[in-house]
């Protein structure tokens, strides 16, 4: 293998983080881009290992640039099918990161892709090696394909023209499990692709969730598991129904606990806000909690502005992946936001506040009619204020959450210790994050009758600052 190829070829590879200042060159990602695609074809039409590239090769870009790049393979064999290109495609981000010196991250048309300066180096000048590489690694791990050809495309003009249709496949894909539901099977399928990068993640794929990457639903599961039982798609019996409002499982609980290294035991796959689904780093959008209205947000990879909570994806994303169950974010594939049962034990479509308006405009058409036009977007709202004026203007669900503070005081002269302790400021400060449903009613405590007694009804608390002086 060192003697075919001018790099090292191997698992330990996976989860090599290029950075910007050791990158010889960055293909597709945010800011250009390209595709994979994966198609089925008949014995006859595909030429075993031909690698064809349009566009420039690596060895004629220039360093510290950038270039649209896509990726396109033709499977065959005699049991090649085409539920089976999905999970192809998907190994493809899994063999790039074997070859030393390169990079793969995400899926579909949200590929990003670097490689490093020493691999070019070392003589990693053409694609040509890297395709005939990810080309024998299918063959050897996927005995089921006979026959594999590459195209690479370096030219945007062709990329333009070829990406549309590559969306449409994407599309048809997605749409196989429409009909479909949780309730109609009795196994879910576990992915761990994106072991490398988050070791505790714990991907469950059902009929009513794809996978966090988008690139694999329940059929592409299925067909994986099938094929290829040692391979990283499996079968997770979903075992007994727990909770049917937020999706837990008996069988997904036990795998949890398993994939996770015992770092979880309960995964609800419906839930945003108690025991969620947790996230990679793969995942297509993230969705973030937004206290002050009550609602959620959801952000996109393309989003390159700032959501109301000040943040960007980028900063979300990094609080979120990495195979963490973080209350209060959540990353999902596109695809989900299509599902009957999306985030249902939170409210479902009328907790969303907050979407970028390219992400709205792909997934409107499955939006509940009623709550369309109540879901703000950049040109609607950029920070906590607007949003909130926009929510009021057009009377959004959310609204009927936020409950006026009642408060209930019963005041009486105050010792004068008490009045003493309550401006005085000396003490360490102390940050405490409460639940919204935490502490009905709260009394002060001071010593002997009187004082302040304070029954807070229905009020969500958050404590700044809490100053204890001791008593003389």
């Amino acid at each position: 293998m060192a003697d075919e190829f001018p790099f090292e070829i191997s698992p330990m590879f996976e989860g090599e983080r290029i950075r910007k200042e050791g990158m010889h060159v960055e293909l597709a990602g945010p800011k250009s881009k390209g595709f994979e695609l994966v198609r089925a074809a008949d014995m006859n039409d595909v030429e075993d290992g031909r690698f064809t590239l349009i566009g420039p090769d690596l060895q004629d870009m220039e360093e510290g640039s950038r270039y649209p790049f896509a990726m396109i393979y033709k499977i065959a064999g005699e049991l090649v099918e085409t539920d089976l290109e999905s999970i192809v495609e998907r190994r493809n981000h899994e063999f790039q990161n074997y070859i030393q010196g390169m990079m793969h991250l995400n899926q579909r048309d949200d590929v990003w892709i670097r490689v490093g300066k020493e691999a070019v180096s070392k003589g990693l000048n053409s694609f040509e090696h890297i395709a005939k590489a990810v080309m024998m690694l299918f063959k050897n791990e996927l005995p089921f394909i006979e026959k594999v050809e590459a195209i690479y495309i370096t030219d945007m003009d062709e990329i333009e023209k070829e990406i549309e249709n590559t969306r449409e496949v994407y599309k048809a894909r997605d749409e196989r499990t429409r009909g479909l539901h949780d309730e109609d099977v009795d196994t879910f399928y576990g992915c761990t692709l994106c072991a490398s990068f988050a070791p505790t993640n714990v991907c469950v794929v059902t009929p009513d969730r794809i996978s966090l990457c988008g690139a694999i639903n329940w059929f592409d599961g299925r067909a994986a598991a099938k094929v290829d039982p040692e391979g990283p798609q499996f079968a997770i019996p979903k075992g007994e129904l727990l909770d049917a409002e937020s999706g837990e499982y008996s069988g997904v609980n036990e795998f949890a606990k398993k994939l996770s290294s015992g770092e979880y035991d309960r995964i609800k796959l419906h839930s945003f806000m108690e025991y969620p689904h947790t996230s990679c780093g793969c995942f297509e959008v993230v969705g973030f909690y937004i206290p002050e209205v009550d609602g959620i947000g959801w952000v996109d990879r393309d989003f390159a502005g700032t959501a109301p909570n000040g943040l960007q994806f980028s900063t979300m994303a990094g609080q979120t992946g990495g195979g963490k169950q973080v209350v209060g974010f959540l990353g999902v594939g596109v695809n989900y936001f299509r599902s009957p049962k999306f985030i249902q034990a939170d409210g479902g479509w009328n907790r969303v506040v907050w979407m970028p308006k390219m992400l709205k405009d792909k997934v409107f058409q499955d939006m509940p009619e009623d709550i369309r036009e109540k879901i703000a977007t950049e040109d609607d709202a950029k920070d906590i204020d607007s949003l909130r004026n926009f929510l009021k203007e057009k009377n959004h669900p959310i609204l009927e959450r936020w409950v006026e503070e009642e408060v209930e005081e019963e005041v009486e002269e105050a010792p004068a210790k008490t009045q003493a302790a309550s401006q005085a400021g000396s003490a360490t400060p102390q940050m405490m994050q409460m639940p919204a449903n935490f502490m009905p009613s709260m009394p002060m405590m001071g010593s002997g009758s009187g004082g302040v007694r304070i029954i807070l009804k229905n009020a969500k608390v958050t404590v700044d600052k809490i100053t204890i002086l001791k008593e003389e």
